[in-house]
């Protein structure tokens, strides 16, 4: 081959490494800006103007033109954006960690249009991490597996061209090669083929490290989502609106799985806290906080009305017993608050200090741990109407100074409570009244006032008519209050979303709500819903796929997010007692089947001894698909050289390599062998048959042409030359 054929060459696979390099560079800030995005943590003009600037990107490396911002407004710019980081930071994000990604994809945007140096290219990449790293600040989603798995494949691919690349140009002696773009292809295939295998092998040696490598359990921040909308919907202090702000949203806060419920068979309100101040546009409660006292299983106990006073009021009356254990996981949403079904007795989870206020909420004191998995036991036995039509009205004088206080209210508002309970006797019939009237006489929206109104309660009694639970909600309790009945808000979470693949309840945002707990001497507190229904429950059809993707993320939550000591325990037991029962099960198993085995190989036996014959046929055509089977690799081999042999042209340089073999083969049953280290062309030099050598000369010449300047026309010589070379061993 001529030097400039293989100066060609080189130049040829050069570009080729290089536009590969640069493309699957752009494929890895490409899937590190969409892991980002998928966050639903990314404000809209920052994934319009990446977005953007991403789809230029892409385009000129598919038209193969180069654009390069020149360095004398790289640097201007860089400057300009610092300055706009501090203003970013104190006036427009306000929050370190949204300031630091808008610098950072600032820095792609523009390293993408300014690759000149080997450095350019790797500040490229490790700005292509930050944006992954950050997702993981900011999501604790499944997604994120699949997004970080396909941003590891392009980060693989992208190190390896670059190392090729790399070598490449330094290298001081260059490798000749084809200019045969088929073979610029092969190598993009083969790059296609080892990349995933090197991802999967880091996944697996991954795994097995963070599975096996001891932990505590820390919980975990991701999102900052303290101070969010959750917070302060579910706080001793809650204005009107808030849970209807909370209820606009469709993500998962909570999976809940009951011990013995299989088929979702619970309809139960999860109560966070209970609120018994009204001042007209908002509730709250006094801080009377207490801690609770833990028991030797590590549990904390839950007193039934939270404190001594209250305790003392009980009678056996209430004294019930259907208590259910279940568990939870609780995604990061930054309130401290448990969500417990009525009434909780106690409350287990990784957590030092835990406290209670006396409406029976439970909080996390615990500063180092967030609310992540707990398990907790409720008695959500309930009395019967008849029961409760019996209570009096003799009610504890802190449960009457607390909540019958009302602000002032619009007079239509106690006219309408008589007036629905007119006909009434007893105080749960008057309840019973008041939530039906509600729930059947307006209507349920998510739309929230456009502006502040004077007497929020009037408003969505007399004009508006139609609201969401808090408005139900309020305007229950405050009737309540004016008829002499003590009432309060609670504020928490209903759902009868059951996903039966994984036996969990799912609680989403959108499930936030509001109801009434009324107070019926003897019986404590009992509670009353009067928002209109309007259930889920378990998707059927094609809703069924959003089970398996939630299915998909509990796991991930639990066994990955959530993953600790006690999860590190449960796979060893896992395993040993799994090791132990398949080792049971294989003994079992033979000791069973001993005897039914031991007669079929007797039978066999006897169909071998009488039909002799034929079962030597069968145990020769076993043997010959053995044969084969072992085989196989040389049959495919033979059939892929009869097949270049007979087109030489459709790939000339495996011919030449598989012509060269044969030569080199017979040669070498002459005596002549040549070693690996030499060249073809040293090998000819060594030969000191003239006769021998003319031939192996012109085989070489031929075979090189074909080799590395994929000539088609010298393939199909090299038939013709290798039986010259034969005959030549011959004669000599």
């Amino acid at each position: 081959m001529s030097p400039q054929n293989s100066q060609s060459g080189v130049i040829s696979l050069t570009r080729a490494i290089d536009h590969y390099f640069e493309l699957a560079l752009y494929l890895l800030v490409l899937t590190g800006f969409a892991t980002l995005a998928s966050t639903g943590g990314l404000d809209q003009p920052s994934i319009v103007l990446v977005g953007v600037a991403l789809a230029v990107r892409g385009y000129l490396l598919a038209k193969r033109r180069q654009v390069v911002i020149s360095e004398r407004w790289t640097t201007p710019l860089t400057v300009i954006y610092f300055v706009f980081f501090a203003a970013d930071y104190f006036i427009f994000s306000r929050s370190f960690l949204p300031a630091t990604v808008h610098l950072a994809l600032f820095g792609v945007v523009v390293r993408m249009f300014s690759l000149r140096k080997e450095r350019d290219h790797v500040t490229l990449a490790i700005l292509a991490f930050l944006m992954v790293l950050a997702s993981a600040v900011l999501t604790v989603d499944s997604v994120f597996l699949f997004s970080f798995a396909a941003f590891m494949l392009m980060a693989v691919a992208t190190f390896v061209l670059m190392e090729m690349r790399r070598s490449g140009h330094a290298a001081s002696i260059q490798a000749r090669h084809s200019n045969d773009p088929r073979e610029h292809r092969r190598l993009a295939f083969s790059l296609a083929r080892v990349t995933p295998a090197l991802m999967l092998m880091i996944l697996v040696c991954g795994a097995a490290v963070f599975f096996v490598m001891p932990r505590m359990s820390a919980g975990y921040l991701g999102g900052y989502s303290f101070g969010t909308d959750f917070s302060s919907g579910f706080s001793d202090h809650v204005q009107l609106g808030q849970i209807g702000q909370i209820q606009q949203s469709n993500a998962v806060v909570m999976h809940i799985q009951v011990d013995g419920d299989t088929v979702g068979r619970y309809d139960l309100h999860w109560r966070g806290v209970a609120l018994a101040n009204f001042d007209g546009h908002a509730w709250s409660n006094s801080r009377d906080q207490f801690v609770l006292e833990r028991r030797p299983d590590n549990s904390f106990a839950v007193p039934r009305f939270g404190n001594a006073v209250l305790t003392s009021y009980v009678t056996t009356n209430m004294v019930r017993d259907k208590v259910i254990h279940y568990r939870v996981l609780m995604e990061p949403i930054g309130t401290n608050v448990f969500f417990l079904a009525p009434w909780a007795r106690s409350v287990k989870g990784d957590y030092r200090l835990l406290a209670a206020d006396s409406a029976g909420a439970v909080f996390d004191f615990d500063p180092q741990r967030a609310i992540s998995r707990y398990e907790a036991d409720s008695d959500i036995a309930t009395p019967s109407p008849a029961e409760l039509r019996t209570a009096g009205q003799n009610y504890p004088p802190q449960i009457a100074a607390t909540y019958l206080r009302l602000p002032r209210i619009d007079p239509r508002v106690q006219q309408l409570a008589f007036q629905v309970s007119a006909s009434t006797k007893s105080n749960f019939d008057k309840a019973a009244a008041i939530e039906n009237y509600l729930r059947t006489r307006y209507g349920y929206t998510l739309q929230l006032p456009r502006t502040m109104v004077k007497d929020p309660i009037a408003n969505f009694l007399f004009e508006r008519k139609q609201g969401h639970c808090e408005y139900f909600a309020s305007s229950m309790a405050v009737m309540l209050r004016t008829l002499g009945i003590p009432s309060r808000v609670v504020n928490g979470f209903r759902t009868d979303e059951f996903n039966d693949l994984t036996g969990n309840y799912v609680v989403r945002a959108k499930d936030a709500h509001a109801w009434v707990e009324a107070y019926f001497p003897g019986y404590g507190w009992q509670t009353f819903d009067p928002t209109p229904a309007g259930g889920s429950g378990t998707p059927q059809g094609w809703g069924r796929v959003a089970l398996y993707v939630d299915a998909m993320a509990s796991f991930w939550r639990d066994w990955v997010v959530s993953y600790d000591s006690s999860h590190q325990y449960v796979l060893g037991q896992a395993a040993v007692s799994g090791t132990r029962g398949l080792w049971e099960g294989a003994r079992t198993w033979a000791r069973n089947h001993y005897e039914s085995m031991l007669k079929w190989a007797r039978r066999s036996q006897d169909r071998v001894e009488h039909s002799p014959g034929r079962w030597a046929i069968i145990a020769a055509g076993m043997a010959f698909g053995l044969l084969l089977l072992g085989n196989l690799a040389r049959i495919a081999r033979f059939l892929h050289e009869k097949w270049l042999a007979a087109y030489p042209e459709r790939s000339p340089e495996q011919a030449a390599a598989m012509w060269y073999q044969r030569m080199a083969r017979t040669l070498r049953r002459r005596g002549l062998e040549k070693p690996a280290a030499q060249t073809p062309q040293e090998f000819v030099k060594k030969i000191e048959n003239g006769r021998l050598r003319e031939p192996v000369a012109r085989f070489t010449d031929v075979y090189e042409s074909a080799r590395f300047g994929n000539s088609s026309d010298d393939a199909q010589r090299l038939p013709e030359l290798y039986e010259e070379v034969k005959l030549a061993t011959r004669n000599r």
